[in-house]
């Protein structure tokens, strides 16, 4: 029995091998669409709306980055819109070049009801597991809202541990304007850090690479071992496999 298309009637469905489309922030400058999946790109106010009419008033979308880093902290935003407002433009932040990232985050910190980060530093990465460590700067965030949210909109997971209604999506970033919005502030404050980071660190090329394993920051780690703000946990085979040879930094400050 054949499935039924989700595509709407007129609508074109996306090829079979899936198909790219621009990404300026990822770690290769593109993005593929899932197999079957139209590419989602524009978020809207759909879910947020839904919350409100079941009695939620400040709903804040909430969203991670640096996850699948090899360098650099993992920092979650959580950012409360005002109802039926959106900065022009606003997409997932992968989506974005910087400048366009830099004038949206401006404007959601001025316009937005609340807004906060949670910052988890590599070292608790380590002890904790990325996931954990995911998991806990989301919690942050949602902490230090200045308002107190009565529903989260969140990335695919649920946070443990907080007792308020949450409503997880796939791609929320993509579908919904406060979770996209979160992902604005989270990325625009961890590119900065990492900038500082290039500054302190200029051997690993974090202003270009963000910290994530490009070919330049594999080499730099291999010819110069790990530098403090790397996360050991995740090096494996790109260290140096010859444990006489110097390195630049000490380890937990030996």
């Amino acid at each position: 029995m054949r499935t039924h298309d989700p595509v709407r009637a007129g609508d074109k469905p996306a090829s079979r091998r899936g198909r790219s489309f621009s990404a300026p922030a990822a770690p290769a400058g593109r993005a593929v669409a899932a197999r079957w999946h139209r590419a989602r790109l524009d978020p809207d106010v759909a879910e947020e709306r839904f919350l409100r009419c079941h009695g939620h008033r400040f709903v804040a979308g909430v969203d991670e980055v640096g996850r699948g880093c090899l360098a650099g902290p993992v920092i979650a935003g959580a950012v409360i819109l005002e109802p039926g407002w959106a900065p022009s433009g606003l997409r997932d932040s992968k989506l974005l070049r910087r400048g366009e990232r830099d004038r949206l985050d401006g404007e959601i910190r001025a316009h937005a009801v609340a807004w906060a980060i949670g910052i988890v530093e590599p070292g608790v990465i380590d002890r904790l597991n990325i996931l954990r460590a995911t998991l806990l700067a989301s919690q942050l965030a949602v902490a230090r809202l200045p308002v107190r949210p009565d529903a989260l909109l969140l990335d695919a997971i649920d946070i443990p541990h907080l007792h308020v209604t949450q409503r997880a999506l796939v791609a929320a970033d993509r579908l919904c304007v406060s979770v996209a919005a979160a992902s604005v502030v989270a990325k625009v404050a961890r590119d900065r850090l990492m900038d500082l980071y290039d500054i302190e660190y200029p051997a690993y090329g974090f202003a270009r690479n963000r910290g994530y394993a490009t070919a330049e920051h594999r080499a730099a780690i291999r010819a110069h071992g790990a530098s403090p703000i790397h996360r050991r946990s995740f090096l494996g085979a790109y260290e140096p496999s010859d444990p006489d040879r110097p390195t630049f930094w000490p380890v937990d400050g030996g």
